[in-house]
């Protein structure tokens, strides 16, 4: 990775922006009139429900009573590479070339979504996260972000000469193994990809489905449900013994990642789970599950027991992450190098 350069890390763009957070299932846009301005925040829009992003905007998202963007900055989930971007868990090609002839655009830059996730986190408020266990934050230190959603995205953001620089990554790919003799029981019964168990085949929406059938097959029972929020509601309400189950190790699971990525970043500023997932489940986070698989990280465990970890709340905390940036570029390390198109 190249280090940013000073016009990199105070170049801003051209009012009003168009800010984006183009997910696996939605779209959620909102239009940023000045550096003194919050953003005006457009209704959510499916990613299934347009042909492209530019068909989104012009058919279903900007008003024709309001002044049109001049510039934009967008994130997508998925690895950035070249002029067309696929997105990871969408069936959207964004090309910003023909955002920028569609929209009479002077400038896109596109970045990863836990990217701007972790941009947010830098002015979380309290009113905007719930703290789940112990641990302090420690000014000024490291971070980690992550959120099951559609897929598992993860960010870091790291504080260094008195700058924030957002780390983006494809850390919710890592390998989840099993540990325990109740996870080899129900590991055989996981559907794979391409013959491995990533963070992500379990850690998500679809993935808390997979855990659930593997729960059920492992015990010789029947799947009852068909969609992740029937797992869901049936656990929180403790209906069933096998949906109950799977929100307990979905939490274990995921504390198991968010304490590898806390090692990994030494994130003594905390880490943030992000997104709607972590929201609607969050009794669940606040039992015992959670924090126990962040901490159980022998020989480090004093260590992780020090890192407060925090649901975000925000109702759209990744567009609040890119106007933050967008507002005052030169707080941030934000590198546009291989991520900026002009005409």
């Amino acid at each position: 990775m190249s280090l940013p350069t000073d016009e990199d890390l105070t170049a801003g763009l051209a009012f009003p922006i168009l800010i984006g957070d183009i997910g696996g299932t939605n779209a959620r846009f909102g239009l940023i009139p000045d550096a003194g301005s919050e953003p005006h925040l457009f209704p959510i829009v499916p990613t299934g429900g347009y042909k492209s992003i530019e068909e989104a905007l012009i058919s279903g998202v900007l008003p024709k009573d309001m002044a049109r963007p001049r510039s934009a900055i967008i994130a997508v989930a998925g690895p950035i590479k070249g002029d067309e971007i696929p997105l990871t868990n969408a069936g959207w090609i964004i090309r910003p070339i023909d955002m920028i002839t569609a929209l009479d655009l002077t400038e896109v830059i596109v970045i990863n979504d836990f990217e701007a996730q972790a941009l947010a986190i830098a002015d979380l408020s309290d009113e905007n996260r719930v703290k789940v266990g112990g641990g302090e934050v420690l000014a000024d230190h490291s971070c980690a972000v992550l959120g099951p959603g559609t897929g598992l995205g993860v960010a870091g953001l790291v504080h260094a000469r008195q700058t924030w620089f957002p780390v983006p990554g494809e850390g919710g790919h890592v390998d989840l193994g099993p540990r325990t003799a109740r996870d080899l029981a129900i590991w055989p019964h996981l559907e794979t990809i391409e013959g491995r168990i990533s963070g992500e085949q379990v850690i998500c929406g679809r993935g808390l489905l997979n855990l659930y059938r593997a729960i059920c097959a492992a015990d010789g029972k029947p799947a009852l449900y068909a969609d992740p929020a029937e797992v869901t509601q049936a656990a929180l309400a403790h209906e069933d013994a096998a949906a109950d189950e799977t929100l307990k190790l979905f939490s274990t699971y995921l504390g198991r990642i968010a304490g590898d990525m806390a090692m990994v970043f030494m994130a003594r500023g905390g880490v943030f789970l992000a997104g709607g997932i972590a929201q609607k489940i969050l009794p669940a986070l606040q039992g015992p599950e959670f924090r126990a698989g962040f901490e159980d990280k022998a020989p480090h465990s004093a260590l992780l027991k020090t890192i407060p970890t925090f649901v975000v709340t925000h109702p759209a905390a990744a567009l609040s992450g890119l106007s933050a940036y967008a507002r005052a570029p030169q707080r941030f390390g934000l590198t546009t190098e291989g991520r900026c198109w002009r005409p």
